[in-house]
């Protein structure tokens, strides 16, 4: 028997219809799925009967099962002959720790493919109609996680670049340090009435989001229900979201979310 194939495929942010043709074939034609909690339960159920699932789910704080863990089981079912299909949320290779499984992998001769998918940032802000880049409005856009271990990780961030004015700046996971971020952001000269989107469950029928400034931030999401993971999307180009309020207005139908003038 040989060694199997691993293919690192990217899930998305939650809609099935958003999945790549070359990630819903692969899905609909796998024997063994590693998934991450990230997957959603619609992307799930495109999975056949029969098909072996293993749950290697992770959440901020609570890792029942740690990476290196995750590694050899790969490692392990490829050696077996298994072909693999290792599901991420969003794209395999933003903050997803792909990159680390693919090198793992690749050092023990396993075969590996990585497919891309469509990263939240994206899904996020498509689903309120605002463009993550706008010519004449930000010259750079920034993807950075808001999953910080202590106050020293915060600090290391480069700040009087990310308050760039002419930048979006997206933040994954960052639902327990976005007051933290928002507060490092001002003093480092991002102007407090920037205008600030969060997301969450982004393009799934449960998305909720609330948008705010960014000295409105913490109170705000202290107020809004919303639960992780969330998308934080900051810069001048989230004004874009109130000329699609068919668009928008469909997608905040939580009567907890809170929007700020």
């Amino acid at each position: 028997m040989g060694t199997g194939k691993v293919f690192l495929v990217g899930a998305g942010p939650g809609d099935p219809g958003l999945l790549t043709v070359r990630a819903r074939d692969l899905i609909a034609a796998a024997e063994v799925v590693v998934y991450d909690r990230l997957v959603s339960e619609e992307v799930l159920a495109h999975i056949p009967t029969g098909a072996s699932l293993i749950n290697v789910g992770k959440a901020a704080g609570f890792h029942p099962i740690p990476q290196h863990e995750i590694n050899e089981t790969l490692l392990n079912l490829a050696l077996a002959g298994r072909d693999v299909v290792r599901l991420k949320g969003g794209d395999p290779l933003i903050f997803a720790r792909g990159g680390e499984e693919a090198a793992f992998l690749a050092r023990a001769g396993v075969e590996v493919e990585i497919i891309p998918g469509i990263t939240a940032a994206q899904g996020g802000a498509a689903s309120l109609g605002i463009p993550l880049t706008q010519r004449g409005v930000t010259r750079n856009l920034r993807y950075i996680t808001g999953q910080c271990r202590s106050e020293d990780d915060i600090a290391s961030y480069d700040w009087p670049s990310l308050a760039d004015p002419d930048s979006t700046l997206c933040i994954y996971m960052g639902a327990a340090t976005i007051a933290r971020f928002a507060g490092r952001l001002m003093a480092a000269g991002r102007s407090p009435s920037t205008p600030v989107a969060a997301i969450a469950q982004a393009t799934r029928p449960g998305q909720v989001s609330l948008t705010t400034t960014l000295e409105k931030l913490a109170s705000d999401m202290g107020q809004s229900g919303l639960s992780a993971p969330v998308m934080f999307i900051i810069g001048e180009v989230v004004h874009f979201a109130a000329i699609h309020p068919d668009i928008a207005h469909d997608q905040i139908s939580s009567p907890v979310v809170a929007a700020a003038e």
